[in-house]
């Protein structure tokens, strides 16, 4: 059988497995995958999805198992970012010929973006959390408590403020039409400033500790945490506490839309429960693969376990989908987490105006501005030969495409 994959050959360390068959792979990219490749505790071999990109320290759309130590900034910074998706009872014939009030009743009800430098004023806050955010944080603060007994410089800001708000960047809310013509609510976000501030604090403890014992590493930003350390400990605690904190997020968010929907007046009374789906893809995860326990890491990946579903977003005006895992172990059943960017934000600004911008997200109902000119569909890689490449990870369950959708 055809391999699905190729083999990226290392001097020192493990090799380099990656789902890159016809899709673009830059060599900065690469260069950061062999870093980690060479560290001398990754299990088995690095896994590279198709959405793979430059990041900082590790690579996004990188899959790293190991053994006996983590890597702070393998998970990076938006500790728990994930996906969450519901289909509901609507059809498209029931949705408005206009779809602009929907989309305003989204952004009245989901505080989105940074204004104010995240201070007081900062639309993409609660000002006065509603009462479900106040119930979820009782829920989610006695184990942040604990975290922050031992690491108080952790607890700047007030974590309940962003619960149930969306951020900026590629964080979005959707609406798409399946290929039934079925309407389904998307978006995508994670643990928000908190798990900014988590996942800063514990990259610079690891650089800290690398510095005191004179640990040399092809690149700073892959300090790692021994485990048996202290802070090995703590930093699985806060950042399991950072995942459950995101996916609460999400689900908070997905609440306020629906009843946001309901209460818009333009559509008919619906149900949003018919399929759901909410997955992490920054995060790490204790399981067993190839005869062994080991630390998962998946910076921008989804678990693929056989049976597993997961959400895989194209771009704005492109393709989403609803996949099924097929299990395959050899990505340590992983798949993409999205289209995965082609160039930096600020090549998409220089590239790319405002009426490419709005040729590319026709038929959308979404911002069309300058400020949003780095997310547009062609600073991303194409959604169908990311899906491509991965054939032999996920098999696609649904097929979306946006309608409505809202940016930070």
């Amino acid at each position: 059988m055809e391999r699905s994959y190729n083999v990226i050959p290392t001097d020192t360390g493990v090799p380099i497995k990656a789902w890159t068959v016809g899709v673009p792979f830059e060599a900065a990219a690469e260069a950061q995958l062999r870093n980690v490749a060479a560290l001398p505790f990754i299990h088995k071999w690095i896994a590279v999805m198709p959405d793979a990109h430059q990041g900082i320290g590790a690579t996004v759309g990188s899959v790293v198992a190991t053994s006996g130590a983590v890597i702070p900034a393998a998970v990076g910074v938006d500790i728990g970012c994930g996906m969450m998706a519901a289909r509901t009872s609507l059809t498209a014939s029931e949705l408005p010929d206009s779809l602009g009030g929907l989309r305003a009743a989204i952004e009245a009800a989901v505080p989105h973006g940074r204004t104010d430098n995240g201070g007081k004023n900062d639309r993409g806050a609660w000002r006065d959390p509603p009462p479900a955010q106040v119930e979820a944080w009782a829920a989610l603060e006695p184990r942040y408590r604990k975290i922050v007994v031992k690491h108080p410089r952790v607890d700047r800001g007030v974590a309940i403020n962003h619960l149930g708000t969306l951020g900026t960047g590629n964080h979005f809310i959707e609406l798409c039409l399946d290929e039934e013509e079925r309407v389904w609510v998307m978006l995508h976000s994670g643990s928000r400033g908190i798990g900014n501030r988590i996942g800063s604090y514990f990259i610079e403890l690891a650089k800290q500790e690398m510095r005191q014992y004179f640990v040399n590493l092809p690149d700073r930003d892959l300090a790692y945490l021994p485990e048996g350390t202290r802070h090995f400990h703590d930093y699985l605690q806060a950042v399991s506490w950072a995942q459950d904190y995101a996916a609460v997020n999400r689900e908070l968010m997905m609440a306020q839309v629906v009843q946001a929907l309901r209460a818009s007046g333009e559509l008919p009374p619906f149900d949003a429960s018919v399929e759901a789906v909410n997955c992490h893809h920054n995060y790490v995860a204790r399981e067993h693969h190839y005869g062994k326990d080991v630390l998962v890491t998946r910076k921008g990946a989804v678990r693929a376990q056989a049976g597993d579903l997961g959400i895989i977003p194209g771009s704005m005006g492109a393709r989403s989908f609803i996949v099924r895992g097929l299990g395959n172990p050899e990505s340590f059943c992983s798949s993409s987490h999205g289209a995965g960017r082609v160039m930096s934000r600020g090549e998409a600004r220089r590239r790319f105006s405002v009426r490419d911008h709005e040729a590319a997200t026709a038929g959308v109902e979404c911002r069309k501005d300058e400020d949003v000119i780095d997310e547009t569909p062609a600073a991303y890689k194409p959604i169908d030969d990311v899906m491509r490449a991965q054939k032999d990870l996920v098999e696609v369950v649904h097929t979306l495409r946006q309608v409505v959708c809202v940016k930070g």
